[in-house]
């Protein structure tokens, strides 16, 4: 067994159909109230311009990004960011192999500009005055894992607070049937090595193993897991809404997991 990586949360933020912040997810996940009606990402760090314009998987990563930066008290401009997405801009990429196999000459430059994996980073380091190192993770099926893995690491080994944001959006054309991601979804974690009073400490263990996805009963949640690879950060994000100790386990590789001890300060 390696060592663990033991980080505590001082940010969460959330976005899913039917709960577009985290408050309103934990009153779900609660069983305090039901989902409600889909609501536009609330990505109030970009600037007006730029939330027109944008994307919807920028709109998303910011939106979560956000909500945990606030809850965190911290300053979005000194901390290092680590942005995990499976697919990107799903739409947007199949958009370019469109209109490149049928009328190349028609491409559009902002439409090229918004595919880069790293465009949502892009946005958020822009919007916020962020200088710190920034990072895009991309690990298939498992890129939340790895997403995860990458910003414990960093808080750990450099000992400073790490945003983490996972998000990916529904598929479209051929790209979609390949990828078979039915919904949107982003979630964001502030991690830190310290616990200054934060409530929740995460023990992450990577271990040999290849987790599957099982069902919690839960028909919404279930439903929303099973939407994009970003989403499979529920059965984790459902733990640390109800604040209770809880071991899961996470697949961040083939043939990797992540063994995630989750404690509550007494």
């Amino acid at each position: 067994m390696s060592a663990a990586l033991t980080v505590w949360v001082k940010g969460i933020g959330l976005w899913a159909p039917g709960t577009p912040t985290w408050h309103a997810f934990c009153e779900v996940a609660t069983g305090a109230t039901s989902p409600g009606e889909f609501q536009r990402p609330a990505a109030d760090v970009l600037p007006a311009n730029e939330r027109r314009r944008a994307p919807e998987s920028v709109l998303l990563a910011a939106a979560a990004a956000g909500q945990a930066v606030t809850m965190s008290g911290l300053d979005a401009a000194t901390l290092p960011c680590v942005f995990a997405s499976a697919h990107g801009d799903q739409v947007i990429t199949d958009y370019m192999c469109e209109t490149l196999a049928t009328a190349p000459a028609e491409l559009s430059p902002t439409k090229f500009h918004n595919s880069v994996h790293n465009a949502p980073a892009g946005y958020w380091t822009i919007a916020t005055h962020c200088h710190a190192a920034s990072s895009a993770v991309s690990g298939g099926e498992e890129t939340f894992g790895a997403g995860l893995l990458e910003a414990a690491t960093q808080a750990v080994a450099d000992d400073r607070d790490v945003l983490l944001a996972s998000y990916d959006i529904a598929g479209t054309g051929p790209l979609g049937g390949m990828t078979s991601t039915t919904g949107p979804f982003a979630s964001a974690l502030v991690l830190s090595p310290r616990a200054d009073g934060a409530a929740i400490r995460l023990d992450i263990t990577p271990e040999p193993g290849n987790s599957a996805h099982e069902a919690s009963g839960d028909a919404w949640m279930d439903g929303i897991t099973t939407s994009n690879p970003s989403s499979f950060a529920v059965p984790l994000l459902h733990a640390l809404a109800v604040a209770r100790p809880a071991a899961l386990r996470v697949a961040a590789a083939r043939g990797l997991d992540l063994h995630i001890d989750l404690n509550t300060a007494p």
